[in-house]
């Protein structure tokens, strides 16, 4: 299999020169590095993705116009010639790296609604900042089958249970959290549903089909715990009377199902509407934070086998082993609440939490990232958005950026 690949990438570089994007810590800007590369995918151009090398670097057939759009976009690059290429990849071969070859430009979707809340979302800042096109839908067009025209979907910071991301206490009464329950109401009721909370659990169940159909799922923050939450409750009222005028099932936690779940399992939810929190999957808690701060608050990426574990190292591909923390409504995952199949990508080593995980479900997949906003440690509602420009090196954003070309590699057919 790998003589295969080396022998077509031999031939390939003996008609042209390579254009090689390092990912290491001498790249000046590696968030748009990520948007050059699916640039090039669309203009039908391959791209290989060099695992482990320098940091995830990219490597290409180059010409005049990809030259010109790194020194549009401010990203460091090297022209290098046959020889050079056949010893990055003697390279790769000797040690813990692969290349994954990229060979088409994923479609993109984020699930989000038409009137934002108050407070951004870090998929769409990275994307914008990036340069990656994307399409946004939101639960008509889910129940109308739009998922289908996607490879990747991105759940903004929803909160699946119907329980309006749990803000009853501090903001029932201002005018943003009314009209939102006005307009989910609403669309509940257009949609054929008694309340929000039935209508977020069927979205839930509409998107664990598109992924075990093939799909790629990432979510961060609450879009990660209240998910499951919403799959495990199916047929059960799991929210308190101020969110749908009906009494919660007595005993509701009993009833959960927690086969029905992606990545989470024997946890306790927390139905209390005056409590800011989903359930005890969430570490540190958010009712009840442990607020080391962010100088104190990192998170340690796992390091995975290239050549046999190409998924995990794609997603966790990095300049830098330690990430810094960040927290969120859901700023972390509960070790002891996360099933067994799942795997464990990046966790701080000295307490319970998880930070970023991954599983297979059907012909797909999921990856969940705890915390709001890489470089907001502390985000709160009415915050400004974050200005990439002024983080163009995170490491916590390359996490994003790691997933939406995923999915291009997946679908490549290795040969023996």
């Amino acid at each position: 299999m790998k003589q295969f690949i080396y022998i077509i990438s031999f031939i390939h570089i003996l008609f042209g020169q390579k254009i090689l994007i390092p990912m290491d810590i001498g790249q000046r800007d590696h968030l748009k590095a990520y948007g050059l590369a699916f640039w090039i995918l669309e203009r039908n151009i391959n791209v290989e993705w060099l695992l482990n090398y320098r940091g995830g670097s990219f490597l290409a057939d180059t010409n005049r116009d990809i030259e010109k759009e790194c020194l549009v976009r401010g990203i460091n690059y090297e022209l290098i010639n046959a020889a050079e290429a056949m010893s990055i990849y003697g390279e790769i071969e000797q040690n813990n790296m692969d290349v994954v070859l990229l060979e088409k430009s994923p479609k993109i979707a984020i699930y989000s609604p038409p009137s934002k809340q108050p407070w951004d979302d870090a998929v769409t800042l990275a994307l914008t900042y990036a340069e990656v096109p994307y399409e946004t839908l939101w639960d008509d067009e889910v129940f109308r089958g739009k998922l289908e025209e996607y490879d990747w979907l991105h759940l903004h910071h929803e909160d699946f249970t119907g329980q309006y991301g749990k803000f009853y206490r501090n903001y029932h009464s201002a005018p943003w959290y009314i009209q939102q329950q006005r307009e989910f109401e609403a669309m509940a009721a257009r949609n054929g549903f008694p309340s929000v909370h039935e209508e977020k659990k069927a979205v839930a169940r509409i998107i664990k089909s598109y992924v075990g159909q093939g799909g790629f799922l990432f979510a961060m923050c609450s879009a990660t715990d209240s998910y499951d939450i919403a799959l495990s409750s199916e047929g059960i009222d799991a929210v308190h009377s101020v969110f749908d005028s009906t009494p919660i099932d007595p005993n509701v936690q009993k009833k959960l199902d927690f086969s029905k779940t992606f990545a989470f399992t024997d946890y306790t939810i927390m139905p209390d509407p005056m409590v800011y929190e989903f359930s005890d999957i969430d570490y540190p808690p958010s009712h009840n934070p442990v607020l080391r701060g962010a100088k104190a608050d990192y998170f340690t990426l796992f390091e995975f086998s290239a050549k046999y574990d190409p998924v995990p190292t794609m997603l966790t591909q990095n300049h830098v082993p330690v990430v810094k923390g960040f927290m969120g409504q859901t700023t972390g995952f509960h070790r002891d609440r996360i099933k067994t199949h799942v795997v464990v990508m990046g966790e701080d080593l000295t307490t319970p939490q998880v930070k970023y995980l991954h599983g297979n479900f059907g012909k797909g997949s999921y990856t969940f990232l705890g915390g709001h906003d890489p470089e907001d440690y502390q985000h709160f509602v009415g915050d400004p958005p974050t200005d990439l420009s002024l983080h163009r090196n995170s490491p916590g954003y390359r996490l994003i950026l790691n997933n939406i070309l995923f999915p291009a590699a997946r679908k490549k057919e290795r040969k023996t």
